[in-house]
């Protein structure tokens, strides 16, 4: 679709809309025309004449009263299919349904409706129809303490207010908002995946499944490696430094993503422990059993560092302060051997296991080293043998 075609977008406003208007918008479509409440009916209807793809995310999903279910979900879908076939406007219509669907409630029922209403549409004028059922969902922006548990948590959470596990086995099946988008924005082309299950719709992937227990363990651990008054509110206190498993495509990655956004605007930093002695200072930055620790070690001038050597840690050392001379002597023998190194240069040099090494501070000022290690400082099993270069 060209960049400059109109697209309506219904519920712009809302968790789904806002997402995937601030994507369109970042890929340069320019003729996003945003439906939301405060909107009138005569702008529907013009939109309607125009657009050259409707997404319909509009929808009442808690009412004071359940007639709103209908008036909000089926009589708006189909005053909007009207309009379409007013103008002759064959435009495909993207529709957000639910799981609830198939649920003989109000809510489902009411989006039961909307969906048949578009499969008619559809019928009658040839529009091609994209209906998603839509499984729980997560992500930034999402409001919490309404219909989402992932939001409620998170926010709860970040914010230092306690949180309900009613039934820790329960099972959710939750969709990624960035995934979700990625599904919307493919359908502008007409790139969609449809459901074999269920023939005529549409479905989202990855569906991960989470049970409320480990949902909660999960964001608590968020909490607690960052430590602060969110950590404190659960029992905890300096932060762990924990990361999750960043693994692409994996649920820790996405809800690490989404607890994120929900920091108070006054808590986006956090201290760490600063090991302070004459020489300098040691401070772990952040560990993972997966991918190791990372920490930053200041040396003062004419200060050496280490004088020991791992059969199987193994080290990165970067140098990004200061002027610095990285020695190695291989165990057993006598050959030393050295790295010159400087914060006007940034080079990685990796400390090999079985070498005793030490770095050393050869300028006049203070040196900053970045340092990563393969596998996180374990007091049981250090792994660290003294032996001078």
């Amino acid at each position: 679709m060209e960049k400059t075609s109109p697209i309506l977008i219904t519920g712009a406003g809302g968790f789904v809309g806002r997402n995937l208007v601030e994507r369109l918008r970042c890929e340069g479509y320019t003729q996003l025309l945003c439906f939301e409440r405060d909107n009138t009916d005569e702008e529907l209807r013009a939109w309607a004449g125009r657009a050259a793809f409707v997404y319909h995310l509009a929808g009442i999903n808690r009412p004071k009263d359940p007639k709103e279910f209908y008036d909000g979900n089926a009589d708006l879908t189909t005053r909007l299919l009207g309009y379409l076939e007013q103008a002759g406007n064959t435009a495909p219509v993207l529709v957000t349904s639910s799981i609830q669907a198939a649920l003989d409630n109000d809510y489902g029922k009411s989006k039961a409706q909307a969906e048949q209403a578009v499969f008619d549409h559809e019928a009658r004028t040839g529009a091609p129809a994209y209906v998603y059922r839509m499984p729980g969902l997560f992500g930034k922006w999402c409001r919490p303490n309404y219909n989402s548990v992932v939001a409620t948590f998170c926010h709860n959470v970040a914010n230092g207010l306690p949180i309900q596990v009613r039934d820790p086995d329960y099972e959710l099946p939750l969709v990624y908002i960035d995934d979700v988008v990625d599904a919307f924005v493919a359908a502008l082309d007409g790139r969609v995946a449809r459901e074999r299950s269920i023939p005529g719709y549409c479905f989202l992937r990855p569906v991960h499944t989470v049970t409320l227990g480990r949902l909660a363990e999960l964001v608590k651990g968020f909490a607690l490696a960052r430590g602060g008054a969110a950590a404190e509110a659960l029992g905890g206190g300096m932060p762990t430094l924990a990361v999750p498993d960043l693994e692409a495509g994996s649920f820790e990655k996405k809800l690490y993503s989404t607890y994120l956004s929900y920091l108070p605007e006054d808590q986006f930093s956090y201290p760490l422990k600063m090991n302070v002695d004459d020489r300098g200072s040691f401070t772990e930055f952040l560990r993972s059993p997966e991918r190791g620790q990372v920490s930053v070690n200041i040396s003062k001038p004419g200060i050496v560092k280490g004088n020991h050597w791992h059969n199987t840690k193994n080290e990165k050392f970067l140098v990004v302060r200061g002027q610095a001379v990285i020695r190695f002597r291989k165990v057993g023998t006598d050959k030393v051997i050295e790295y010159p190194v400087s914060g006007d240069k940034l080079e990685v040099v990796d400390i090999p296991t079985g070498y005793t090494h030490n770095i050393e501070n050869v300028g006049q000022e203070d040196l900053v080293t970045v340092m990563w290690a393969n596998e996180p400082f374990d007091p049981e099993h250090p792994d660290t043998f003294f032996l001078k270069v």
